[in-house]
């Protein structure tokens, strides 16, 4: 049995080798989705990933305020490998060849394909935007953060760079980090387009009042390095313990010397069914991902409902069908922003509420979100 790829170029039966690069939000509906509903006939799966967990970053606040353990938020990826059929390589990428259909990796691995769906996140580039210290703990990966911020000495000040909503609830989870006392004096960096500047009026109040209420400082300005201080403008900000960066993510430099058609960053350029748009052979999913027909922020509420659609054309393809499957953002999403004592702000388009019932809701959704997948992996933990 011959069949054709999204390429035109044909492709045998045991050669339908699909390679996920990256076991980020997305790909883990995809292990999901062969799980529950059987891999296609004849494809081969392979997931190429660091890291045998994600680590949900919607929980590491909660976390750092004590309000979870610090592994509440993984999701056994080598488990939903297994049980998905899926070989797992624990390597990182390096290089993509899209037109040998080959990936290498860093630890000199050369992995063939006959597609590839990318879901690997952006990489850290606070450095790049503050300049370098030793002070300075990146949010991305979100992984490599964790394990920073688990070990890092008690902290007596703290100074959190990004003023959208990662960084605002950072802020308040290290006001509020557990088992602290005193609590850590936080000031917020905002940078100068404000605080939350994609939120509502209305949510950027409630949350500088709530950031009033519990002492974090606000200042919104652009932070950097200055012969070793951190500066807002031109303010000293020190002394100070840590810094944290909550500034975005860059595209790997990969992305662009692979030729895929990447934006102005370097992130992948891809469609509304995730396809890239110069490799119709490579799919994309996140925030190594960048849509061609709309602007859309890096958030992770992308990559999660993205997943799906994600699933369905991957499927489609290995089954010899064109992709049908279309992500259409919604115009609003719910966001829920953790403030580390016990309550939450809510924020959908304009509407706006804050309380302990909205925290509530949030861990409601965010452990049910991990759940869902621990209860895939969990007949794969039992045989172990």
């Amino acid at each position: 049995m011959v069949g054709l790829d999204m390429a035109g170029q044909a492709i045998t039966a045991q050669g339908k080798r699909l390679l996920l690069v990256g076991g980020g939000h997305a790909h883990v509906a995809v292990l999901a989705d062969w799980i529950r509903r059987g891999p296609p006939p004849d494809a081969r799966l392979v997931l190429l990933t660091p890291h045998p967990h994600l680590r949900y970053s919607g929980m590491v606040p909660g976390w750092l305020a004590g309000q979870h353990g610090k592994d509440d938020g993984l999701v056994d990826l080598a488990a939903l490998a297994e049980r998905a059929g899926a070989e797992l390589v624990l390597d990182r990428l390096t290089a993509l060849d899209p037109d040998a259909r080959v990936a290498h990796t860093a630890g000199g691995q050369s992995i063939p394909f006959d597609m590839a769906s990318l879901d690997t996140g952006g990489i850290g580039h606070a450095a790049a935007v503050l300049g370098d210290d030793p002070r300075l703990i990146d949010v991305r990966p979100i992984e490599g953060f964790a394990e920073r911020i688990a070990v890092l000495p008690e902290p007596r000040r703290v100074v959190i760079a990004g003023g959208g909503a990662g960084g605002v609830e950072l802020a308040f989870a290290l006001r509020n980090l557990a088992g602290a006392a005193p609590r850590p004096e936080v000031a917020l960096v905002s940078g100068r387009e404000g605080l939350l500047p994609h939120f509502a009026p209305a949510v950027r109040r409630r949350v500088a009042a709530a950031l009033v209420r519990q002492g974090i400082a606000l200042v919104v300005d652009d932070a950097r390095f200055e012969d070793g201080a951190i500066m807002a403008g031109d303010v000293p900000l020190e002394p100070v313990d840590a810094i944290i960066a909550a500034t975005g993510s860059a595209a790997p430099d990969w992305v662009r010397a692979s030729g895929l058609a990447c934006d102005r960053e370097g992130f992948a350029l891809v469609d509304a069914r995730q396809v890239s748009l110069s490799y119709p052979h490579i799919l994309a999913a996140g925030d190594i991902a960048a849509r061609a027909d709309r602007a859309l922020v890096h958030s992770g509420v992308h990559a999660v409902k993205a997943g799906p659609v994600l699933a369905a054309n991957l499927r489609s393809v290995l089954a010899g069908e064109t992709p049908q499957a279309t992500y259409r953002p919604r115009r609003h999403n719910l966001y829920l922003i953790n403030t580390g004592d016990g309550r939450a702000i809510a924020s959908y388009g304009r509407w706006t509420a804050e309380g302990a019932w909205v925290l509530a809701l949030k861990h409601r959704i965010d452990k049910g979100w991990v759940r869902q997948y621990a209860a895939l992996a969990a007949s794969v933990r039992d045989r172990l």
